[in-house]
């Protein structure tokens, strides 16, 4: 009897492991897009701070994007005109330290990448201009961040806030690309929008925060990398400790502190909270 106990729990441990493997499989690559997400949009934060304050002839910009090389990412502008140039590279590495960020506001051509994520931008410009897909807000804006990675051409569309104290879940868009950066697919992430307000807290408050926001079908059983982003971009500001997402199968755990992620069926969570009752 006690053999066959050892070869049932055998057994049941090598599924969890397996399972946990599985689960591996699909979330790392959610949370790596997150934070490629997250490092376009912090490089294109202070990056505008930075070339606005030096570049003097404002009616010459026309937009701006941000893309990573390796450790380090850059955020470009470019002027107006049919055949815009590059008239300004703010350069960051990945601590985002402003006092040592370089700017160069040489004119020059696109790279080969840069031309392909301004076509891909001025597309999705274009695609949101007519299609009824896409839906903005009082006091809000789309933020647009092309990406070229592992073979894939896309644009995300994030919605921000224009107020403070606001983060933003949700009305964020994902348009593919083919090679010669032709529009292909253009889908809603979240068919809603949640806004969270939060109070600014000095540096030393110990205020346990956690916050949290639901998925449909729709949206998928996991929480999606523009979440992530999102996260990333204002968790320390708003002083949270934990955001949670709840689908219909799964529950996704993301520590605001460690920036790290723990996903749970649903069924485990159940049994979880059934616990914690218990206890109490």
């Amino acid at each position: 009897m006690k053999k066959l106990i050892g070869i049932i729990l055998f057994f049941a441990l090598a599924a969890s492991l397996t399972a946990q493997k599985d689960m591996s499989k699909r979330i790392d690559p959610i949370v790596e897009e997150g934070r490629r997400l997250y490092r376009s949009e912090m490089a294109s934060w202070y990056g505008t701070d930075i070339f606005i304050d030096k570049y003097r002839n404002h009616d010459n910009i026309s937009g701006y994007f941000s893309y990573s090389e390796g450790d380090l990412n850059k955020c470009i502008f470019f002027s107006v005109g049919k055949e815009p140039r590059v008239i300004g590279t703010i350069t960051f590495d990945n601590n985002f330290d402003v006092e040592k960020a370089q700017a160069d506001l040489t004119e020059r051509e696109f790279s080969k990448m840069e031309n392909d994520l301004y076509r891909m931008r001025a597309a999705a410009m274009e695609a949101i201009g007519k299609d009824t897909l896409f839906k903005t807000y009082t006091n809000t804006n789309l933020n647009l961040i092309p990406m070229i990675s592992d073979g894939e051409r896309k644009v995300y569309v994030l919605t921000g806030p224009q107020k403070t104290g606001v983060v933003i879940f949700g009305n964020d868009y994902l348009l593919t690309f083919d090679k010669k950066n032709n529009l292909k697919e253009r889908k809603q992430l979240h068919r809603n929008i949640l806004a969270i307000e939060y109070e600014a807290k000095s540096g030393d408050d110990e205020s346990q925060v956690a916050t949290m926001h639901t998925h449909s079908p729709e949206t998928g059983d996991l929480i999606t990398a523009t979440d992530i982003c999102t996260l990333l971009l204002y968790e320390k500001y708003a002083k949270w400790t934990q955001h949670t997402v709840i689908s219909a199968n799964y529950v996704s755990i993301w520590n605001c502190r460690t920036d790290e992620l723990v996903v749970l069926t649903k069924e485990a969570m159940d049994r979880i909270d059934a616990l914690r009752e218990k206890k109490n």
